[in-house]
């Protein structure tokens, strides 16, 4: 069993929103694989997908991003899914609109969303899909800037950035995830 799971916040105002771009990926994921978000237990809502014989969760944390923890550790528990068997997609300040990296483990780089899954798993130790949203202009501040909407160029963007996460994922379904670090990096 696998989980993936996008950091956002709930609520019609973080929609579209750079801090959110997980919960973005994870609703067209779940779109492509046909999976809707319909189960609403431990803190989230999430949706179970079957693939060759392994069940694989699709995970919204409705805890607000600086709890995320809250909500992921509790699931993996439940399910009993090992950390190397746990990617997290969210945000990331230190990369540039459209980038992403994959890694397999490090530290949270200041994102509070990945602090409170560190805090609450007890390790680093687990997948990540980073998404490039860049550094907000001089006199804006961090969180103005990753709760404030993409720029229409940038949501086109990201478009092309949620479509390399999307098959990202799908071919973490067939492959170790350091294959699909050296396919995706």
């Amino acid at each position: 069993m696998k989980l993936i799971v996008g950091l956002g916040n709930p609520g019609a105002q973080f929609e579209r929103t750079r801090h959110n771009i997980g919960f973005e990926i994870i609703d067209a994921l779940s779109e492509r694989l046909q999976t809707p978000l319909t189960q609403s237990k431990f803190k989230g809502v999430f949706g179970t997908y079957h693939y060759n014989g392994e069940k694989i969760i699709l995970l919204k944390p409705l805890t607000y991003m600086n709890l995320s923890g809250e909500c992921i550790v509790p699931l993996m528990d439940y399910y009993d899914i090992p950390d190397e068997n746990l990617l997290v997609i969210y945000d990331d300040l230190d990369l540039p609109v459209g980038k992403i990296r994959l890694r397999q483990k490090g530290s949270a780089g200041g994102h509070n969303g990945i602090k409170s899954t560190i805090a609450h798993l007890g390790t680093q130790n687990f997948n990540r899909i980073r998404i490039g949203i860049d550094r907000p202009n001089a006199g804006m501040s961090v969180p103005d800037y990753v709760l404030g909407k993409f720029s229409k160029e940038e949501w086109d963007k990201m478009q092309d950035v949620m479509k390399s996460c999307i098959d990202a994922c799908e071919s973490w379904m067939d492959k170790p995830f350091i294959e699909v670090m050296n396919e995706f990096n």
